[in-house]
């Protein structure tokens, strides 16, 4: 039987939402801590590890795209969940490297599932170590102005630019301009376009009794 995981990470830029969530997972029986954004999520987890990041994906500074790039190639161990307004269903985005996603707004019990699975399964992770895409937060070019990307080589480091392939394509491949290594790579937008969390409007005692309901053993 697999040791119970319950080191959790949370990464969500708005605070009024990211004291909220700490405060429901505390109470449902997780060793829980917050981040603001990507750049704070790294640093903490140099400090200690997580068993599991949930994270947005909209923020500023470093958006959850690119820190769920970053912890799949540098810690496969650690499970992540994925959360937006942005997509809807239960089904992971194409192309983002999570185990799991949780869309926004669609109350606590899902969310509370979601983690059951992720500290009850050994490794989540073996079906997603292969090859994630870079993902490029970017903003919408300027009118009569050729957009370029500046992409980092996973092999040797270096970066160079280029042109986006086709926008309608999530996934983009380009390769190398050094080494001539095939990169696949996302571009997305820092701003969550998403609607509103009415999610956390709920009454405060409301989404305590559905977590005291809900809640994993200690």
């Amino acid at each position: 039987m697999p040791q119970r995981r319950n080191n959790l990470l949370i990464v969500e830029d708005d605070v009024q939402l990211r004291v909220l969530l700490t405060a429901i997972l505390t109470q449902a029986g997780y060793r829980v801590r917050a981040a603001e954004d990507g750049f704070s999520a790294l640093i903490q987890m140099r400090a200690d590890m997580p068993d599991i990041i949930l994270s947005d994906l909209y923020m500023l500074g470093m958006s959850g795209f690119e820190l769920l790039s970053v912890v799949r190639r540098r810690f496969p161990e650690v499970t992540v969940i994925a959360m937006s307004s942005a997509f809807s269903g239960g089904e992971i985005p194409t192309g983002v490297a999570a185990d799991a996603f949780y869309q926004k707004a669609t109350g606590i019990p899902p969310l509370l599932s979601l983690l059951e699975e992720a500290v009850t399964i050994e490794d989540l992770t073996q079906r997603f170590r292969g090859a994630a895409p870079i993902w490029i937060a970017t903003h919408p070019p300027k009118s009569g102005v050729d957009a370029r990307v500046v992409i980092a080589c996973p092999e040797c480091l270096r970066t160079s630019s280029c042109v986006p392939g086709n926008a309608s394509t999530i996934v983009r491949d380009t390769t190398c301009a050094y080494c001539r290594t095939p990169i696949h790579y996302a571009m997305v937008q820092t701003t969550d376009p998403g609607p509103p969390k009415e999610l956390w409007r709920q009454p405060i005692q409301q989404i305590q009794q559905t977590v005291a309901e809900s809640a994993v053993p200690a």
